[in-house]
């Protein structure tokens, strides 16, 4: 008689067609915290001070470079007559758009139980934060006396002047610091228990006093559960609208102007499909490297990036599509200096900026289709690298084409960059990565405690016993005394 043998209790049977689990390998409560923790009490790697030694001195660059704008004025920049708004503009609202998927993955996901976020929030969230601090710094500068940027604040002064609340300028001072205050809360609501966690497995006092100070007395009581998912609830109810909200208000900047390839009503959901779509392109270009450096592959899944490229191509296609609609609507529409913004926009001076934008954003997003480049990492990264650079040509073509012709014909101009506004976008993306490293190594990078809710229960005579998928593809926690 042949013999038989148990099956192991971590194996996960696979149903061919069916989707696989969102933790895969053995993993039980105990090794999950040991992957996400790994980072932050091991020895920190020399590669991790390399690119932080890099980033920082690209921030370093960045802020000797405001220094020097204050010092000497904003002529130091390529923004000339017409073009008075230049690259400060279009860098502010591509790293506006860059915060949008993070607020996105975590309130609007999770309000709609949609468990595959898990992997992806909380590194998501964070990059949220470090996008609006960067978007938030160029709209200080490129007022030209930023030391009177207070003066957009409606507080009481001796001049007795009060703030323009019909300008959208002032719109996006509310909208944005609103936005970043309930992104900042929603982060570190999530952290909460994770932090408790880093602050009973540190060894060192400071660990253990940061940690500690942080986590807020958090116990993983009841009572501290129910608190801590109603007030995460709560926090998702609000920031969800902001999504919309933030974006929408943004494209107010322009739309509410009556300059031609400006004044459309398509900005708003335009924008908001592509901030949405550039901010999970971007999640996707540092969570790829993340995932293999910091060895999460188990916990930020394969399923995880087909799924976000999934929802590259449907933002994709509408962005694709309002593209197509703003030639539409300035046909259709029949104003003629309309109709001139858009053809200029395609076959004009900055025509090759254009066709740039729309081969980044409407093109290589398609090859998502395929589903051996939406499985393949490399593929991926390669495609959202594209992305991105479509995206802040995209805020460059609005911006830029827009005012170098205008109605008249003898003051229109060329806009060219200097190399300080070149440097200043790289030392932008210095800021971003210096913070977003800091976050890798001394905050859990992925939500512990959520993803153990997807994982099924602990066995119960040892062991772990992962959601096994019935026939229909579900995933359900297997009962070991049936």
């Amino acid at each position: 008689m042949a013999s038989v043998t148990a099956e192991p209790v971590d194996t996960i049977t696979e149903v061919p067609g069916k989707r696989t689990p969102l933790v895969t390998g053995a993993h039980d409560y105990g090794t999950v915290t040991e992957a996400v923790c790994r980072l932050a009490e091991s020895k920190t790697p020399k590669a991790w001070y390399i690119a932080l030694g890099f980033s920082a001195s690209l921030m370093g660059m960045l802020f000797g470079l405001v220094g020097y704008l204050i010092i000497t004025g904003v002529g130091v920049w390529g923004n000339r007559s017409p073009v008075f708004w230049g690259w400060p503009i279009v860098n502010f609202v591509f790293w506006v758009g860059i915060g949008h998927a993070g607020t996105l993955i975590s309130a609007i996901l999770f309000l709609f139980r949609q468990d595959w976020r898990t992997g992806i929030n909380r590194a998501a969230e964070a990059m949220t934060i470090f996008a609006v601090v960067c978007a938030g710094l160029f709209p200080g500068i490129h007022i030209g006396r930023v030391w009177l940027a207070y003066w957009l604040f409606p507080i009481p002064n001796q001049m007795s002047m009060w703030p323009n609340f019909r300008s959208p300028l002032l719109w996006d001072v509310f909208a944005v610091s609103t936005y970043a205050t309930v992104s900042l809360l929603f982060w570190y609501m999530g952290m909460i228990p994770d932090l408790a966690t880093l602050r009973d497995r540190a060894t060192g006092k400071i660990q253990q006093f940061a940690y500690g100070l942080f986590s807020l007395g958090w116990n993983g009581s009841s009572r501290h559960w129910h608190r801590y998912e109603r007030a995460y609830l709560l926090l998702a109810a609000l920031a969800t609208p902001l999504v919309l909200s933030v974006h929408t208000i943004v494209s107010f900047d322009f739309a509410v102007s009556q300059l031609p390839g400006w004044h459309t009503t398509i900005f708003p959901p335009y924008f908001v499909a592509g901030a949405v779509f550039s901010g999970f392109a971007m999640v996707l270009t540092l969570m790829i490297p993340v995932r293999s450096i910091c060895g999460i592959k188990d916990l930020l899944t394969d399923r995880h990036l087909e799924n976000m490229t999934k929802v590259i191509i449907a933002t994709g296609s509408m962005v694709g599509y309002a593209y197509a609609m703003e030639f539409f609507i300035a046909w259709y529409g029949g104003n003629r200096y309309e109709t001139f913004a858009f053809i200029n926009r395609a076959f004009g001076p900055y025509a090759w900026a254009y066709w740039i934008m729309v081969s980044c954003n409407v093109i290589s997003p398609q090859l998502f289709w395929i589903k051996k480049i939406r499985t393949t990492p490399w593929m991926i990264f390669v495609v959202c690298i594209f992305v991105n650079i479509g995206m802040w040509f995209e805020r460059f073509v609005i911006t830029v084409t827009s005012l170098s012709r205008d109605f008249l014909p003898s003051s229109w101009g060329y806009f060219k960059p200097t190399i300080v506004d070149v440097l200043m976008l790289i030392g932008s993306f210095g800021l971003f990565m210096t913070l977003f490293l800091l976050f890798c190594k001394f905050l859990p990078m992925v939500a512990m405690a959520e993803v153990k809710s997807v994982m099924g229960q602990p066995h119960a005579h040892g062991g772990y016993q992962p959601d096994i998928p019935d026939s229909e593809g579900n995933y359900h926690t297997k009962d070991s005394d049936t």
